[in-house]
C-alpha cells in the first residue's frame, strides 16, 4: 500500500470538473505504475453523490476503484490504514491512499452479498460472527481509530452527542412535542450508556451501515466495505442498522432477527452469559439511535435539497421514545 500526501479539494462541484478528473486520472496511473500495474481502459465515473464520488477503470490486474469521500467522511481514507494494519483479512487491501486529497484506490471486491447470495439472510447468519471477530480485534486499537478521525460515540460523550442530535433535529422539519418527549429521555440515555461502559464488552468500531450491500465474499470469506458512516462505540450497536435492513429490505421477522442477533453474539460468547450479551445489545442499539441521527445529519448536510430525507434525523431520534429499538 502506498500512502501519499498532496493537497486537494473535495466537493461535488469539484468532482465533476475536467480539471479534477485529469488530476484523478494522473494519480491513478502513477499509483498503478508504482505497483507494476497499468490502466487498460477509460477511467469512468459511475457515481457522484453530494457526500462522495467513485471512479473505476480496468487495469492489467483487474478492475480498480478510486473513492473520494467528501470532507465530512474523509476520515474513511485514514481509517483504511488502521483496518489494513490490524484486520487485513476482513477488508479490501488498498492499492494507494492519499490522506491530504482524501483519495482511496481499491481493488475490485467482486459482487456484494446483496447481488450474489441466493439467500442473503442465510449469508448474513454466516457473516455476522466474522464481523464480530473483526470488532474484537479492533477493540484493542480504539486510540488508533480515534486518531484516524472516527467519531467518538462512547459513554463519556453520550450527553454531548445527544445534545448535538437534538440540535440537528431542531434544525430540520420536526414536531415540537416529539422533541420534548425525546429530551425527557436524556437522563435515562446517559445512565444506560454509563451502564454499557461498565459492561463486559468494550468499545470498538461500529460500521453503522452494516448490510448485505456492504459485504463482499472473496475467497470464501467476507470482506467489509464502505466505512464512511462508522463510529467508535459499543460494538453491538452495529446490529441496529443490520437488523433494520434485514427486516425492511429482506422481510426478516422477529424470529429471524433473533437468529441473526444470536449468530452475531457467537463472537462474544466467552465474555458473558448469553442473556447478559442480549441485554448489552438491546441497550447498545437503543443508545446508538443518537449516533445514527448524527450520521443522517452529516449526510444531509451535503445536500442542497434533502427532500423526503429531511425528516430522517427526527424519525431516528424519536426511536428513543419507542418501546424497543426494533420498533423504529
Amino acid at each position: 500500500m502506498i500512502v501519499c500526501h498532496s493537497r486537494g479539494m473535495t466537493s461535488a462541484k469539484v468532482w465533476t470538473t475536467g480539471a479534477w478528473r485529469q488530476l484523478a486520472e494522473a494519480w491513478v496511473d502513477e499509483r498503478l505504475a508504482d505497483r507494476g500495474m497499468r490502466r487498460v481502459g477509460e477511467l469512468t465515473q459511475p457515481r457522484v453523490r453530494p457526500w462522495g464520488t467513485v471512479l473505476t477503470a480496468m487495469t492489467s490486474d483487474g478492475v480498480v476503484w478510486l473513492k473520494a469521500p467528501g470532507p465530512a467522511t474523509a476520515f474513511e481514507v485514514r481509517l483504511y490504514s488502521v483496518l489494513s494494519e490490524f484486520v487485513p483479512e476482513w477488508v479490501l487491501a488498498p492499492i494507494a491512499i492519499d490522506v491530504d486529497r482524501g483519495w482511496l484506490l481499491l481493488p475490485d471486491g467482486g459482487t456484494t452479498v446483496r447481488e450474489s447470495a441466493p439467500d442473503p439472510t442465510a449469508a448474513m447468519l454466516e457473516i455476522l460472527p466474522r464481523y464480530g471477530e473483526l470488532q474484537r480485534k479492533l477493540a484493542a486499537h480504539v486510540d488508533s481509530l480515534l486518531t484516524a478521525g472516527v467519531t467518538d460515540m462512547r459513554a463519556g460523550v453520550t450527553a454531548e452527542r445527544f445534545d448535538q442530535a437534538v440540535e440537528a433535529v431542531r434544525g430540520r422539519p420536526h414536531d415540537t412535542a416529539a422533541v420534548a418527549a425525546i429530551i425527557a429521555r436524556r437522563a435515562e440515555l446517559v445512565e444506560r450508556a454509563d451502564w454499557l461502559a461498565r459492561a463486559s464488552v468494550t468499545p470498538s468500531l461500529d460500521h453503522n451501515d452494516l448490510h448485505p450491500g456492504n459485504v463482499f465474499v472473496t475467497g470464501g470469506r467476507p470482506v467489509f466495505y464502505d466505512w464512511g458512516d462508522s463510529v467508535v462505540a459499543h460494538p453491538f450497536a452495529s446490529m441496529l442498522v443490520a437488523a433494520w435492513v434485514m427486516r425492511d429490505s429482506y422481510g426478516a421477522d422477529d424470529r429471524t432477527v433473533t437468529r441473526l442477533r444470536d449468530s452475531y453474539l457467537e463472537a462474544f460468547s466467552d465474555l458473558a452469559p448469553h442473556r447478559e450479551l442480549v441485554e448489552q445489545l438491546d441497550t447498545a442499539c437503543w443508545v446508538a439511535l443518537v449516533a445514527r441521527t448524527l450520521v443522517w445529519e452529516r449526510a444531509l448536510g451535503t445536500m442542497d435539497d434533502p427532500g423526503e430525507w429531511a425528516t430522517a434525523p427526527m424519525h431516528t431520534l424519536s426511536g428513543l421514545t419507542a418501546g424497543h429499538w426494533l420498533k423504529v
